[in-house]
């Protein structure tokens, strides 16, 4: 069995790789190092989840000059040696996560930059000085722009998802972060698809770049350890069925995929008021908390994570045994990207895809692209047998593992206690105190009471109102014409 030093991976690399339990390279990996440590151009196209991270990130690592070399001093200190262009937060922090395990023993200084955080951190550890970067198009140029990232040094760059950046729109910034690099750097372009817009910028950007393709074309690049499952189901039972799901014999992480950021939320709560330790992933969270999510799915203390097709892009993480479409995903290659956060590394896994009335059109069309056996999905409902059947839930369970809360209980109105009118009183509304004995004052019709041996005046309520010739409308008549109450006002 090859392994990463029978490749001529540095011992140093194979060392630190060892200590995380890596030691035997996947396909990608064999077929990519011979080539990219002596420095050539390459295109890698392989599906997700088959290990590109160190088919690049070896090489880039085993190239950049440690501080321990005897030639570190030569180079320009401080300034950034390779870069590794990433189309999402989370993917940077995978890669860079992958890329400060492998250089461990080097001593390698490796630095993430994204946007949705502060740039001082990013501006302080460029100043300081660092080996590697790893970011997102739009914040690497900004910081470009600043005339704080220094890209005039770098000998390797990799473009990591190729084309998800191109669906994301950072081709433009790629090709401006392209043209900031010296002309004699390695390319390494890594790509589950090769559209177009990535060949002819692998043309221009690359020199006499090697194709590698370590499995068949892209139509078949669905994960071939993952059992999928297809149902018709109807949008008001999903969190039934899933709730079901949930509780399989071999469940153990899940990430459920929505469409839109409101319905993840939607769904995260729900499953939470369920009983699952379920959390969402969404553009509309801070920086810092989507990284804390991820941190509580990648430690076991949250088992649902409920994520938009954004937000999930890059999602590394080990132990996913079923991934869920919540709604049908927009095309194929959406598809395969969500299916490919289970079955990784050689492990087994479970995709299920809740197909609405309305979207029958729209699988059909995935179905016949990725040449799946799911034309007409079966119509499931949380109480369907097959559903059971298929994924190996018991029967009797329900999609919820604590009862509901109960409606709170609204107060009791209490009842205002009668306003006693005849409540004797030790002082008038005059001031004057009412000596002790004296019959309680009778209250007046508007609440007021009136001094003793007074009777309190009626109460005129008409109210005065002035004509238009500005006349008093409470006068008995109309003064008669030519009196001097009509006279006009300019009259001699």
């Amino acid at each position: 069995m090859t392994t990463f030093r029978d490749l001529g991976v540095h011992p140093e690399i194979c060392d630190a790789l060892d200590r995380k339990g890596i030691t035997t390279p996947f396909a990608i990996q064999e077929m990519t190092l011979s080539v990219a440590l002596v420095g050539t151009d390459l295109i890698g196209q392989a599906r997700t989840g088959t290990g590109k991270t160190l088919a690049f990130g070896i090489p880039v690592v085993q190239r950049s000059v440690s501080p321990k070399d005897p030639d570190y001093a030569e180079i320009p200190q401080g300034k950034p040696q390779a870069l590794i262009v990433a189309p999402t937060r989370e993917l940077a922090l995978q890669v860079s996560s992958d890329l400060t395990a492998a250089s461990a023993d080097r001593g390698l200084r490796v630095l993430t930059v994204y946007g949705g955080v502060g740039y001082e951190p990013q501006i302080d550890a460029l100043t300081d000085g660092v080996d590697i970067v790893v970011g997102t198009p739009g914040r690497l140029i900004d910081l470009a722009n600043r005339k704080v990232l220094d890209l005039g040094h770098v000998h390797a760059l990799v473009l990591d998802e190729a084309d998800e950046m191109l669906d994301l729109g950072f081709l433009p910034d790629v090709e401006r972060l392209l043209s900031l690099t010296p002309e004699t750097r390695q390319t390494m372009l890594f790509s589950a698809t090769m559209p177009a817009a990535i060949v002819s910028l692998a043309r221009t950007h690359m020199r006499h770049p090697m194709n590698i393709r370590a499995e068949s074309s892209y139509e078949n690049a669905t994960v071939p350890a993952t059992a999928q499952f297809v149902y018709q189901a109807h949008d008001l039972d999903k969190p039934e069925m899933i709730g079901r799901i949930l509780q399989a014999e071999d469940a153990d992480k899940v990430v459920i995929f929505s469409r839109t950021k409101r319905q993840c939320q939607r769904v995260a709560d729900d499953l939470a008021e369920r009983g699952f330790d379920a959390a969402p992933l969404h553009g509309d969270m801070q920086q810092a908390a989507r990284e804390k999510v991820m941190q509580r799915f990648r430690d076991d203390k949250v088992k649902v994570l409920v994520a938009t097709d954004v937000a999930a892009r890059g999602i590394d993480v080990t132990g996913v045994s079923h991934v869920i479409n919540y709604t049908t995903p927009d095309d194929e290659k959406t598809y395969v990207h969500r299916i490919g956060r289970t079955g990784r590394a050689g492990r087994s896994g479970v995709a299920i895809t809740l197909v609405d009335w309305a979207d029958v059109h729209r699988w059909k069309m995935i179905n016949k692209a990725l040449d799946l056996p799911f034309d007409e999905p079966q119509e499931t409902y949380s109480s369907s047998e097959h559903l059971f059947h298929d994924l190996g839930i018991t029967k009797g369970t329900k999609g919820r593992i604590k009862a509901a809360r109960p409606a709170e209980e609204k107060p009791e109105r209490r009842e205002r206690a009668p306003r006693n009118r005849n409540r004797s009183r030790t002082r008038t509304r005059g001031g004057q105190t009412v000596p002790e004995g004296a019959p309680a004052e009778p209250a007046a019709s508007d609440g007021s009471t009136a001094p003793q041996g007074e009777e309190k005046p009626a109460r005129n309520r008409r109210r005065r109102r002035r004509s238009s010739g500005s006349r008093s409308s409470d006068q008995g008549t109309a003064a008669p014409q030519g009196s001097a109450d009509s006279a006009p006002a300019d009259a001699s």
